[in-house]
């Protein structure tokens, strides 16, 4: 990002300067990285970690990134990110690539194999009063596809998301347009709005729900949620469309500049103990609600960040327009 645009972005966003400059500075050079990585993706760049999920040179690289750029200018600062460097300490050739990517986008510091995974563990740190939550690819399956994904920041205090980044490199810049340039970088700041750029900084809107919309958005992957269940809401709430169905949390994005009336995403019932990761939401939750609308539990409950790396205490998840939330949660209650 040039010193000119990352100006005009600070002109729009005036409060933690810092913090807001430093996050959408990382998350744009994120972008640099994981699009380079995509381009030239090879077999061995993704691998599979403990529970059966992907992981890539990419979700790596844009983790060192982040979380050394926090690091250096917020050194104090704990971050709660979703990678560590155990895998890549296990897989030499695989840290050399992320360290070859990191290397290039990294300003002002060598990367060395060391540096990174030091750069990659600084994303272990603890909930607290203050902390970062970083997805570095929030949907990696469809990053695979070369499909949607996001790359996730948020700082919170007290429990309250403050400001979130949300970076989604192939996400249209609007979904009916024919041929509309893609990637966008969505930056909410609480008591400031929602602000969309494209993923090289250009301001193009300040972004706000609908009230007009009836559609509604879910996982792309059927295993992340409760479709069939997904399916009789919206058609309690009368939206006869056929969902919007994307990886990661770019459908924050689309609920939060009006393509999409409703998230929902509600546990599959294979895995009704599941409880979300405070990383695949943070910084979605802020973009919706600076944009004016809703985000609960599938109970109507606050979003809780101050239970570990997982809300404990929440079940499911609804993001709407906010007019909507009610009649969602009623027609909830109702099944």
């Amino acid at each position: 990002m040039t010193n000119q645009k990352s100006s005009s972005l600070m002109a729009e966003n005036r409060q933690p300067k810092a913090k807001v400059q430093t996050a959408i500075d990382a998350v744009l050079k994120a972008i640099q990285l994981c699009e380079q990585v995509q381009a030239e993706m090879v077999p061995t760049d993704a691998v599979q970690k403990t529970d059966r999920s992907p992981v890539t040179v990419a979700d790596f690289g844009s983790q060192a990134l982040i979380c050394k750029a926090i690091g250096a200018a917020f050194p104090d600062d704990a971050i709660i990110a979703e990678e560590s460097a155990q895998a890549l300490q296990e897989n030499a050739p695989l840290l050399e690539r992320v360290t070859d990517y990191v290397s290039h986008f990294s300003e002002g510091t060598t990367a060395t194999t060391e540096t990174v995974c030091e750069w990659i563990n600084r994303g272990s740190g603890e909930v607290g009063p203050s902390f970062w939550t970083l997805d570095p690819i929030d949907g990696t399956k469809g990053f695979l596809r070369r499909d949607q994904y996001a790359i996730a920041l948020a700082y919170i205090v007290d429990g309250v998301v403050q400001l979130g980044v949300l970076g989604c490199p192939n996400l249209p810049s609007r979904l009916d347009v024919p041929e509309p340039e893609r990637g966008c970088l969505f930056v909410a700041i609480r008591g400031q709005g929602t602000r969309l750029y494209t993923k090289t900084g250009e301001l193009l809107e300040r972004v706000y729900v609908s009230e007009t919309t009836h559609r509604f958005a879910e996982s792309f992957e059927s295993t992340h949620g409760d479709s069939d269940a997904h399916g009789k809401i919206a058609n309690a709430l009368g939206i006869t469309e056929p969902p919007v169905q994307m990886d990661s949390q770019a459908k924050y994005g689309i609920v939060s500049r009006g393509e999409a009336s409703l998230y929902i995403r509600l546990p599959n019932p294979a895995y009704p103990d599941y409880r979300e990761c405070i990383w695949d939401h943070a910084a979605g939750l802020i973009v919706v609600e600076e944009a004016g609308g809703t985000v609960t539990d599938a109970n109507g409950a606050p979003l809780n960040f101050l239970t570990g790396k997982r809300m404990h205490e929440n079940r499911g998840i609804v993001a709407t327009n906010g007019k909507l939330h009610p009649h969602v949660l009623k027609a909830l209650s109702n099944r």
